[in-house]
């Protein structure tokens, strides 16, 4: 069948709600949004992409491309709910998970704790062997300490290893050696060797990218292979691709093999559409606001692109802090993540403080509002106390709100030890939320020097539109603009995302003597393993290919990125790198420091089809008119002594060029845009909410 005749289904696992997406051929969308199962995640999606394709009328022969995104990775590395974990590595070099950089990421609190590593002290077992610099043999792989390790792993029931040795990035025979020996000393053990998921410099950052892979294997492989057959048995028999943290897609097998590049797979189909969003409104300098059920994203992108880095830090435990996370090196789009959604508990402190998250509900009980159990007071029941949701057209009629018991919960946890009303006890909730991620945002944009007043905001997210207003209000930005589809909009971006596979390899190369003969052998060897990944994945006969270079000044620490031609390289390709790296390192610093040679540590190289654009999907339903929904709701509003009147608008009922001056609800199946009383929201030609602040 033509593939422009097949309907295709995006799915976003999160911790609270599981999104599902079905794209028509025409463009047309459908979509969902459920609870997500813990017990099983794959059974909210199944009955989720059950209740699109019945709404559709379509068959499961009909759909040509499932995608799909998770945070199952994630929440097992934050809730160390992963697999019993070992690292075989060189002698000698046991405890450089726990040395770490020998540094202080707060250093004038005494009483900090470091990250836990994921393998303990007594499941990182030596192995006696040793590569050089270069990678040639110091001392031979002994197998007989390959056996000592044997008890120990059978002792503490080890489900998965990781072998990690000292260079092996440039080597990885021993590695590769161990990993064919320990396959057939214990068949059933997960195995994950650090030179295939990080073949990179820097030993730390490449045993605890590992070990992260390792402790998560047997989790994703087993959920995804499950996943696969049920939707095989249903009849799909079409291409099953994974979001990657980097903003790509990629096979199941890979995903299964690598699941470490999975970590911020949904935040990543957001900022995708984010930029989908600027490049149609021509937004140059965009703040990406996702806001979930149980964290908070927040994305910079600038010149329709977002940040990108090759490391990220998962869990940040201290303020979120750099450096008090778990490192890993992956491909990943650069954005700021805090505990910070619609399930996030609430609570007073010791100082008589309010604060909110990272705890969340989650969906198990979930916030008191949602009438399952929950009796501690979350954003959402703050929302709820303060108008913010409407509750006939919650969740599409899915379950009822209980009002009674969200107002309970802030009374009992928060309006009676702080004295207050439960709309003012509401309100504080609400207010502590909106400043965290404004710091969050404000701190993430002070590391690379930008500023966020001259900023357009793009909110997207079950809970971002409730509280957009807000924190554009206390960042100060332009406008908002709330996309159609906005309560499940990271599952819409997977639908932009392109099949792309990127290969890292660390060789440190000087410019004054380029051994440009290596550098195209490795390009060429880059190259054939991503079209691997790629070719898998799709049958796009054009492919674009890009290359970038980890650089600096030769007795420096850390490396900027630089964009290398896609050619072969010759003779005068030193000077050309030079001139690129200059170039970058001017835009960063405003500077180049003269008579100092530069040095390429690692090189990447990128497959990936063509960009896609999302069709805009605005139907016009003239059967709807702007009076079809003459509802009122009381809105508290802190400028006033009392709640105002605001007037409440079905979404699917505005149409392009309709205006709506706050305070309003605009609400929706998964989502509400609050407009406050200093802005006024109207709708844009895609039928997306732009709202601008009053004059």
């Amino acid at each position: 069948m033509d593939k422009s005749k097949q309907a295709r289904l995006a799915v976003d696992i999160g911790g609270t709600f599981t999104d599902v997406v079905l794209e028509l051929p025409g463009g047309k969308r459908i979509t969902t949004k459920l609870l997500t199962t813990y017990s099983h995640p794959g059974e909210a999606v199944l009955v989720g992409i059950d209740k699109v394709m019945r709404q559709a009328g379509i068959e499961a022969g009909r759909v040509g491309l499932i995608i799909h995104g998770t945070t199952l990775a994630t929440n097992a590395l934050i809730e160390r709910s992963g697999a019993t974990t070992a690292l075989l590595t060189t002698r000698g070099h046991r405890d450089a998970l726990e040395m770490a950089h020998e540094d202080r990421f707060e250093q004038y609190d005494v009483m900090i704790d470091r990250p836990r590593p994921l393998v303990p002290r007594h499941l990182r077992l030596p192995v006696s062997e040793r590569l050089d610099a270069n990678g040639r043999v110091l001392l031979p792989l002994d197998i007989a300490s390959l056996e000592a390790a044997l008890p120990v792993l059978d002792e503490h029931a080890v489900q998965s290893v990781a072998i990690g040795y000292l260079h092996a990035f440039i080597n990885p025979e021993h590695e590769q050696r161990t990993a064919q020996w320990l396959a057939r000393a214990r068949p059933d053990l997960s195995i994950t060797l650090a030179s295939e998921v990080c073949p990179e410099i820097r030993e730390f950052e490449r045993l605890s990218t590992a070990c992260a892979n390792a402790y998560v294997r047997p989790l994703m492989a087993s959920y995804l292979e499950r996943l696969d057959g049920e939707l095989r048995a249903l009849g799909f028999v079409c291409p099953f691709l994974l979001m990657t943290s980097g903003g790509g897609l990629t096979t199941l097998e890979t995903a299964a093999q690598f699941p470490i590049r999975l970590v911020e797979s949904g935040p990543a189909g957001g900022a995708i559409l984010a930029r989908d969003v600027a490049i149609g409104a021509g937004l140059k300098r965009v703040l990406s606001f996702d806001m979930g059920g149980t964290t908070a994203k927040l994305c910079l992108i600038d010149d329709f692109e977002p940040l990108t880095s090759r490391s990220f830090e998962v869990d940040r435990v201290y303020r979120f802090r750099k450096g008090s996370g778990l490192p890993v090196r992956i491909p990943v789009i650069e954005m700021v993540e805090i505990g910070a959604g619609g399930g996030s508990i609430a609570r007073v402190d010791k100082l008589r403080r309010i604060q909110v998250g990272p705890e969340s509900a989650g969906s198990e009980p979930g916030p008191a509002a949602y009438g399952r159990g929950g009796a501690l007071p979350t954003v959402t029941d703050a929302d709820v106390q303060l108008g913010r949701v409407y509750a006939e057209t919650f969740a599409g009629g899915t379950f009822e709100l209980d009002l009674s018991a969200a107002k309970d919960a802030l009374q009992i946890h928060i309006a009676e030890p702080l004295g207050l009303e439960p709309a003012l006890a509401a309100f504080g909730v609400s207010e502590v939320v909106d400043e965290n991620m404004a710091a969050a945002a404000r701190a993430h944009a002070a590391e690379f020097g930008m500023d966020l007043g001259s900023r357009d905001m793009v909110a997207f997210g079950g809970a971002a539109p409730l509280h957009a207003a807000r924190l554009g209000e206390k960042l100060g930005v332009r406008r908002i603009i709330v996309p159609s589809e906005a309560g499940v909009g990271s599952a819409v971006g997977f639908l932009l995302a392109p099949v792309a596979y990127e290969v890292v390899r660390s060789r440190r190369q000087r410019l004054s003597a380029l051994d440009h003969e290596l550098v195209n052998s490795l390009m060429e060897e880059m190259r054939e393993e991503s079209l691997a990944v790629v070719r898998m994945g799709t049958q796009q006969p054009e492919l674009q290919e890009t290359r970038h270079a980890y650089m600096r000044y030769v007795g420096q620490g850390h490396e900027i990125i630089v964009s290398l031609p896609v050619e072969r390289y010759g003779e005068g390709h030193g000077a050309n790198f030079r001139e690129a790296f200059e170039a970058a390192y001017t835009r960063l610093y405003g500077r180049v420091m003269e008579g100092i040679d530069i040095e390429v540590l690692s090189w990447t190289l990128t497959v990936s089809e063509r960009p896609r654009r999302v069709q805009a999907c605005y139907e016009d339903r003239a059967s709807l008119s702007l009076t079809s929904m003459p509802a009122r709701q009381a809105l508290f509003d802190p400028g006033d002594e009392r709640p105002v009147e605001a007037q409440v608008y079905l979404r699917e009922a505005l149409h392009p060029g309709d205006r709506v001056e706050g305070p309003a609800l605009i609400t929706e199946d998964q989502t509400t845009t609050v407009v406050t009383p200093a802005w006024v929201a109207c709708i844009d030609p895609r039928g997306h909410i732009v709202l601008e602040k009053r004059p």
